[in-house]
């Protein structure tokens, strides 16, 4: 705001700058969009370039798909590709091909909502891996403008400053380590700044229709992160009344609008987000631990660049934008109360991380089963923030630089009785602290000159970006306003950006190190993917049979990053009744029963209509199938539970005996095929005469498959552990002329047609039917059947089938899409009416 002038012969009115509102010293501009390209290139500059100095793909020979990136996140964008090109097993509410049939729009309010996503259709599908990563760097690029844009519309301040700023959020360290391989919660980095951004449009009474479409997007994008982010985003609004507005009344209307927003945005995105939320209810449990606070030097380490660990919150942001908030408290040119809380705040929410009531708070009241520090995003927006609030009247002192000089060098000294410290690390740090604070020194303002006599100046302080603020402490009557050095401006911004892009590029391509060599690591599309898609492409003969991609696999997911319609299925929302099917069965699994692997067995593949599974040698093992569904003769099999030995419920579900015990310990019959049973056995196991298979048991995390040895010769094809042998391990026989009968009895009684759509199945039974028809399909809630809700026969979808009773029809939709659709469209309503309220007001002609 500008200050109105003044008789030359009366000292300028001051009034105390600790009394002013925020908005009565600056009243923002529209922003320009040259800090958001800025960051948003910076930002794509430092990550390719820390990933190229990694050496990983696709600037190297080093695999990125880390954790669930390569087990999760790919595949799934893969199958996301498959659907956008009609080339899916399924639609967005049933995904046939993982599972043997699961829900899919959980699936895809959890990792596919994010309006980025959609990118990878313009990508060849064997290049999916790139159009993931392509799809990873524009959202932190989109973070970074976002960031940027907000920052320009709270306070005026140089563009270049935003950009800076706004990269070093979007670069921070849990950004470039921990986002990288979990690129939904990157929309959580972009929700912080939108949702701010909407708390400034609740604090201008603007924008209400738009406010609710920004929050609808986040909250469909990623729900998790974006929860974290609103917190954040109340918390950064709550500041902003308390020091912007005065009055209860005022202050309680801007927190009203601002919740009503939000409240509607959640609203309007309930179609994913009600169904997501059940299923997370009906998935199997996943690992629960405690949470222990790190230590504060590792917490203090975790502020360098070029740190890594999977513990603890990496809160890197460049030391720029570091030393701009540990000078906020010194900067006597912000007013007192401003720097009170901005730095309070950013305090008060670092130690949120070592409270555990908090730090459940961040985490919807559960510890997460990975990385316990998801929220850090958060920080590092409230940090960049401050930092801002530090520029918004003027440069902080040599004074303020040098006390924020001296917190952060205490900060590094205690960081560096931390093992998570290096010395790299501390180089950089204090490197870039050095060469920051140089930079911030050569912007200052050139020393004022004194007004020649008889001209009178406007009194004022020259703010950051060179414009006259409102007078201040700093004011005198007779000065001129000092203008910014812009000769320096250039090299100074430069530096600036290179201290920023490079910690940044190092603590990425350090992140990668730390990753690689303590997580599992998935390879990228290459030519056994090629060679294994083509065989299942080959084999397709879907509906009438399945196509298993089978073990060992390439990924958690590969009946959706190579196609088929497999047993395999690794998800936040694997069913309950879906795991503990299949380790009845069993199945193996890794991620604690999130994971469960495809059953190499003839048994269940007769029961499951496997038509086609891919051996590990390339070739496809063809069988005769049965159908997608058959018909069992009434009796007590829905009242029928699973006991402890998987050939047991094998036979039960089957409805007929097919295997056999040993001859002697160890020692099937000749003619018969030996199947091994230890799920706790972690090495390898084999028939005498046969070759080794690996079986991989580490409970509570991984249990090991029921693994298929190979044809039996008798006494010469004795069982040999080649460790230890487990003290739980079955060995059993399979009949093969017995599971041809059994096979042959149940086709005789099954479906004479099956037509499969994206969201359901119908059967046509022989005439005189009447039992129970089973779907090969995990009984999971959603299931319709005849009009009626299904039932559940040993884990799988049933139908009551009465006498003459020739056609079955099952529909699936998944739990709450009905219930969020009518919330949806009530805030919609409101939303409208809203609008249409306000439209009439502005046209009522005035009396």
């Amino acid at each position: 705001m500008s200050t109105p002038l003044r008789s030359p012969h009366r000292p300028p009115l001051r009034p105390p700058v600790r009394s002013r509102p925020e908005s009565a010293r600056r009243s923002p501009r529209r922003p320009s969009l040259a800090g958001s390209a800025l960051a948003a290139l910076l930002t794509t500059v430092a990550v390719c370039a820390g990933d190229a100095a990694a050496r990983v793909f696709p600037y190297g020979h080093r695999h990125r798909s880390v954790n669930d990136l390569g087990n999760q996140f790919v595949p799934f964008h893969a199958h996301l590709w498959d659907l956008l090109h009609g080339r899916a097993r399924g639609g967005l509410l049933l995904n046939w091909q993982s599972g043997y049939g699961t829900s899919f729009l959980p699936d895809f309010g959890t990792y596919l909502a994010s309006p980025f996503a959609p990118l990878v259709a313009l990508f060849p599908r064997q290049d999916i891996d790139l159009a993931v990563y392509v799809v990873t760097v524009s959202k932190t690029a989109a973070a970074a403008a976002a960031m940027a844009w907000l920052l320009r519309t709270q306070a005026r301040g140089p563009w270049w400053a935003a950009g800076l700023l706004g990269a070093s959020y979007a670069l921070c360290g849990w950004s470039v380590i921990e986002a990288a391989y979990n690129p939904m919660w990157l929309d959580g980095l972009i929700a912080f700044p939108l949702l701010c951004l909407t708390g400034e449009w609740a604090l201008r009474g603007r924008r209400f229709a738009a406010a609710v479409l920004v929050a609808a997007v986040c909250w469909t994008a990623n729900f998790y992160t974006a929860y974290m982010a609103t917190l954040g985003a109340a918390l950064v609004l709550l500041v902003r009344v308390v020091l912007t507005r005065r009055g209860v009344r005022e202050r309680l209307w801007t927190v009203g609008r601002a919740a009503a927003t939000t409240l509607l945005g959640i609203a309007v995105s309930a179609p994913v987000l009600v169904p997501l939320f059940l299923s997370s209810r009906q998935a199997y449990p996943g690992w629960s631990r405690q949470f222990r606070p790190v230590p504060w030097a590792d917490l203090f380490a975790r502020l360098l660049p070029g740190t890594y660990s999977f513990s603890s919150p990496a809160l890197f942001v460049g030391t720029g934008t570091l030393l701009l908030v540990a000078a906020l408290p010194f900067h006597r040119g912000v007013p007192l109360r401003s720097r009170l809380w901005w730095a309070g705040l950013a305090a008060a929410v670092l130690l949120s991380f070592q409270w555990t009531p908090t730090h459940l708070a961040w985490h919807v009241f559960a510890t997460p089963n990975g990385s316990p520090y998801r929220q850090t995003f958060v920080l590092a927006g409230i940090a960049v923030i401050a930092a801002w609030a530090a520029l918004a009247d003027g440069l902080p002192g040599p004074r303020a630089l040098a006390a924020g000089a001296g917190v952060l060098g205490a900060a590094a000294l205690v960081a560096s009785g931390s093992p998570l410290a290096t010395g790299w690390g501390l180089a950089l740090f204090c490197g870039g602290l050095a060469l920051a604070a140089a930079a911030w020194w050569l912007l200052r303002p050139v020393p004022a000159a004194p007004v020649p006599p008889g001209r009178a100046s406007s009194p004022g302080r020259a703010s950051f970006s060179g414009r006259a603020s409102s007078p201040g402490p700093a004011s005198s009557p007779g000065r001129a306003a000092p203008p910014v050095r812009r000769r320096l401006a250039g090299p100074a911004v430069a530096v600036l950006a290179v201290v920023l892009a490079g910690q940044a590029a190092a603590t990425t391509a350090f992140g990668h190190r730390g990753k690689l060599g303590g997580l599992d690591d998935y390879p990228s599309w290459g030519r056994a993917h090629t060679a294994r898609a083509a065989a299942l492409a080959g084999a397709e003969g879907w509906p009438a049979y399945r196509t298993d991609p089978s073990r060992p696999a390439l990924s958690g997911n590969d009946p959706l990053l190579l196609g088929g319609e497999g047993g395999a299925y690794y998800s936040s929302h694997t069913p309950d009744v879906f795991t503990r099917t299949m380790a009845a069965l069993g199945a193996g699994w890794t991620s604690r029963g999130r994971n469960v692997q495809s059953i190499d067995n003839p048994v269940t593949d007769a029961l499951f209509a496997v038509g086609a599974r891919l051996r590990p040698d390339g070739t496809v093992a063809r069988t005769e199938p049965l159908p997608l569904v058959t018909l069992r003769p009434p009796g007590p099999g829905t009242a029928a539970a699973y006991g402890e030995s998987p050939f047991a419920n094998q036979e039960l579900l089957l409805g007929a005996r097919v295997y056999e015990d040993p001859v002697a310990p160890g020692v099937c019959r000749a003619g018969t095929e030996a199947f091994l049973w230890a799920p706790e056995y972690n090495a390898n196991a084999r028939l005498a005469d046969g070759p080794a298979f690996r079986l991989n048991g580490n409970p509570p995390r991984n249990r090991a498959a029921l693994q298929p040895l190979g044809p039996s010769r008798g006494a010469s094809s004795a069982l040999v552990f080649e460790a230890p042998a487990p003290p739980r391990w079955t060995l059993s026989c399979l009949d093969r002329g017995r599971l041809d009968a059994a096979v042959a009895g149940l086709r005789a009684r099954a479906a004479e047609s099956v037509r499969v759509g994206a969201a359901g199945v119908s059967a046509t039974l022989p005439p005189g039917s009447e039992g129970t028809a089973v779907l090969a399909a995990p009984s999971i809630a959603g299931w319709t059947c005849n009009g009626r809700p299904a039932e559940d026969r040993l884990g799988l979808v049933a139908v009551p089938v009465a006498a003459g009773t020739t056609e079955v029809s099952c529909t699936f939709r998944p739990p709450g899409l009905l219930p969020g659709t009518a919330v949806a469209a009530a805030a919609l309503l409101v939303v409208a009416c809203r609008a249409a309220w306000r439209r009439r007001q502005r046209t009522r002609p005035s009396h």
